[in-house]
């Protein structure tokens, strides 16, 4: 059943080479140091490979401020190429890169894939341009540590942040007796009670596969810290370690204690969220970029006073700290050195200094600490507090590991996560298959 929507995939992607094929400067480009190049600024189309929500606030501040730089700048123009779907985006952004095709921005996870990239010197150092535009050191600590390299090389930049959170029903917790969990290890308990007073404990979008991979990062976060992951994608590591194994044994009690609604595989991100907000679901793990959801008057009023957030609990001997969880600053923008010019500079400039303002205007975290979010009129005082609670964070964050593991292992790992949680396979079973499949691809991408 998979076989025409990848070719379909495929087609479009290749459809795009031809397309990109025109696009950008006829220059060599420069080295991926090498940020502020001698030349005139002369006015062209540039592309920016998206994978976004074309609604959106970040496309919709970029957009106004590429028109407005147009304006001053006649000739140029920024094109959109936007694929909000994160699969298809993955496969036409790596046909690109293979076809040497790339536009002058394009978006991508810190993955093995845009490592590469960057030892190919095919993306700009994107420390030392933030350092020459005046910007880095407006950025929020987190939000460029999550698009860094494991050696903390820096080649993306940031344009949101998140901070993840467990909302929950006040509500439901009191009718059924129990309290915010201290300990990750509280959750099969609360779990089971919560299943007795007749709601679901956990609303979880199974269907997106990497709401439960968070589940699976939170316990080796705690007890191992985020070399961890690091470690493991590396081959240095193993789910047979004790912080894999106690992850496994952890998602397993989960299941067995009936913490995620039934059929949890198969339902999607809006009806997830809607178990949660109709009242349905006692606890809801997301972030800030759903505020306008959960802390506006736009969350039904029969559950709007009961809502409220605790941050992911540490472990018994947790390394890292209450204030330390996924502090997200999204998908980042590389910028190609192939394609990189005076007016690619001139044009980033222009907008990174703006945007930040704008887009904390649109209700959003912005990606720098300069820019006060703009609370909408019908902001509850939830909005307010998790947007600080965003803020008061410590030094280690936990990375999403789907951006970390090898693209087959993570196939895998996401696959064998819902059988652990099912009960279909043991924890020792998936520990063991899991370290198998890293074996065997790990070392591929580790090069």
């Amino acid at each position: 059943m998979r076989r025409p929507f990848a070719a379909a995939v495929m087609t479009l992607a290749l459809c795009l080479v031809a397309s990109l094929a025109g696009c950008g400067t006829k220059s060599e480009g420069v080295s991926a140091g090498d940020v502020d190049p001698v030349g005139a600024v002369e006015p062209r189309e540039i592309s920016w490979l998206l994978s976004r929500p074309a609604d959106g606030a970040v496309i919709k501040v970029m957009r106004e401020l590429a028109d407005e730089y147009a304006a001053a700048h006649p000739g140029f123009k920024l094109r959109f190429i936007t694929t909000p779907d994160r699969p298809s985006y993955i496969q036409k952004y790596e046909t690109l890169a293979a076809a040497d095709k790339l536009p002058e921005l394009f978006d991508t996870d810190a993955t093995p894939f845009a490592r590469k990239l960057a030892r190919q010197g095919r993306m700009m150092d994107a420390s030392k341009l933030l350092r020459s535009l005046g910007l880095y050191d407006s950025y929020r600590p987190a939000a460029l540590d999550y698009q860094r390299f494991d050696d903390g090389s820096l080649y993306m930049i940031p344009f949101e942040y998140q901070g993840e959170f467990f909302w929950y029903n006040k509500a439901l917790f009191r009718d059924a007796g129990v309290r915010v969990p201290k300990s990750l290890d509280d959750f099969p308990a609360m779990c089971r009670v919560l299943r007795r007073s007749g709601v679901t404990p956990i609303a979880l979008d199974g269907q997106d596969q990497w709401p439960l991979e968070r589940y699976a990062a939170y316990h080796p976060f705690r007890t191992a810290g985020p070399q961890y992951v690091r470690q493991l994608k590396q081959g240095k590591a193993k789910f047979s370690d004790p912080p894999g194994r106690a992850s496994a044994e952890w998602l397993a009690e989960l299941g067995k204690a009936g913490c995620f609604q039934k059929g949890f595989s198969s339902v999607g991100y809006a009806d997830a969220q809607n178990l949660f907000t109709s009242g349905r679901a006692a606890v809801y793990n997301i972030g800030t970029w759903e505020l306008r959801s959960l802390a506006t008057s736009a969350l039904d009023a029969k559950v709007r006073g009961d809502v409220d957030f605790f941050r992911l609990p540490v472990t018994r001997d947790a390394v890292t700290g209450a204030n330390e969880f996924v502090t997200p600053s999204g998908i980042g923008m590389a910028v190609n050195s192939r394609t990189y010019d005076p007016l690619v500079r001139d044009f980033l400039k222009f907008a990174l200094t703006r945007y930040p303002a704008r887009y904390a205007a649109a209700g959003e975290l912005s990606p720098t600490s300069d820019a006060k979010t703009v609370l909408p009129d019908d902001a509850t005082p939830l909005y307010a507090r998790a947007v600080a609670a965003a803020g008061d964070v410590g030094h280690d964050i936990t990375v999403p590991w789907d951006t970390q593991l090898d693209p087959t292992s993570n196939t895998k790992f996401q696959q064998e996560l819902v059988l652990l949680v099912q009960g279909d396979v043991s924890p020792g079973s998936f520990v063991s298959t899991m370290d198998s499949v890293i074996r065997r691809n790990a070392p591929r991408y580790a090069r």
